[in-house]
């Protein structure tokens, strides 16, 4: 077998990879308040992320554009197979280690910044495209800023408009409520995170010389929407738990407030064809709403170690492709 086209079949195997763990590593984003709340039960709740996610993915390919062709040019790269498989590899490790300590990371993060260290030492400074690196960081930096404000307010006219009813009451409303925003927040983490494997494979496939364009095949489409959905229907109890119940005590409205906030600013980005953390929106969307609800409640040191997570991610698996590229090739 020719040795490009080994290569060209390892990477579409890691890229579908790295979208199944993606699938069961961020479950969590779109139904951890769901599920601590009671609105459904875990099972139904998976599996209808699943199917919505499934939908997400085949939809929309903007996303997916947009990590192929702005970290670099795929055409330009004589040695694009080895820098993605590098990139998968470190992407893939990171986002098990933080599924493995219950630590709700980027899958965004992680898939960026390999890509970048890869591209910087497998290929050259030069061959980095600093410029849409740097735009694609600042929508990952601004969306969950963005997300926690968005999150604040809705939490802060919803205790307005309802200061008089009972809680009991209040909270059997949005328990139903619940079922429809967790639906749409994990038809729109479809939306975005399933086009990042989806331009990965896309990006090699212009690489090897199969396509001359960005445009994603059906066949990509498909194969990236079945491995996320089939990831989502593993779930990822650990971090489930985090985002669910060790961030604040979280009632049906709380829940109903964040997970409206994350699918707004999710599928907004995805509009914008910007790759976002679905992790940050909605992590930080909960942060909002729990520092509307009563700051104090808000247990801030688990916050603070996700946060670090965040930050060092990028620079981690950034190291990480580049060490795995010298190793391997």
């Amino acid at each position: 077998m020719d040795t490009s086209l080994l290569i060209m079949m390892i990477v579409i195997i890691l890229a579908l990879a790295f979208d199944f763990i993606n699938g069961f590593h961020d479950t969590a984003n779109a139904i951890a308040t769901s599920v601590s709340t009671r609105a459904l039960k875990p099972r139904t709740a998976i599996l209808m992320a699943a199917v919505m996610n499934f939908l997400g993915a085949i939809m929309f390919t903007g996303v997916a554009k947009t990590i192929g062709g702005s970290v670099a040019n795929p055409a330009a790269l004589d040695n694009g197979l080895e820098v993605l498989t590098a990139t998968l590899l470190a992407a893939i490790i990171w986002n098990l280690i933080t599924w493995w300590f219950g630590i709700p990371s980027s899958s965004s993060h992680a898939l960026i910044g390999a890509l970048a260290g890869a591209v910087y030492v497998g290929a050259g400074p030069d061959k980095l495209n600093w410029s849409g690196f740097k735009t694609i960081i600042e929508g990952l930096v601004f969306s969950p800023i963005i997300a926690f404000v968005i999150g604040y307010i809705v939490m802060m006219v919803l205790k307005w408009i309802f200061a008089k009813r009972s809680p009991h009451t209040v909270n059997k409303g949005f328990r139903s409520m619940q079922v429809i925003t967790a639906a749409i927040q994990s038809f729109t983490h479809g939306t975005n995170d399933a086009q990042k494997a989806m331009g990965i494979i896309t990006f090699a496939l212009v690489t090897a010389k199969y396509q001359d364009h960005m445009e994603v095949p059906l066949w990509v489409k498909l194969s990236a929407a079945t491995a996320m959905a089939l990831g989502t229907s593993i779930g990822g109890w650990k971090i489930i738990k985090t985002m669910g119940t060790k961030i604040f005590k979280i009632e049906p409205i709380n829940g109903f407030a964040a997970d409206l906030t994350g699918a707004s600013v999710i599928f907004s980005a995805t509009l914008l064809h910007l790759p976002v953390s679905t992790t940050h929106a909605i992590t930080s969307a909960i942060l909002g709403v729990g520092s509307a609800k009563r700051f104090s409640a808000v247990k801030w040191s688990l916050a603070g170690r996700i946060v670090i997570a965040w930050v060092i991610t990028i620079p981690i698996v950034m190291i990480l492709s580049g060490l795995i590229y010298i190793v391997l090739f």
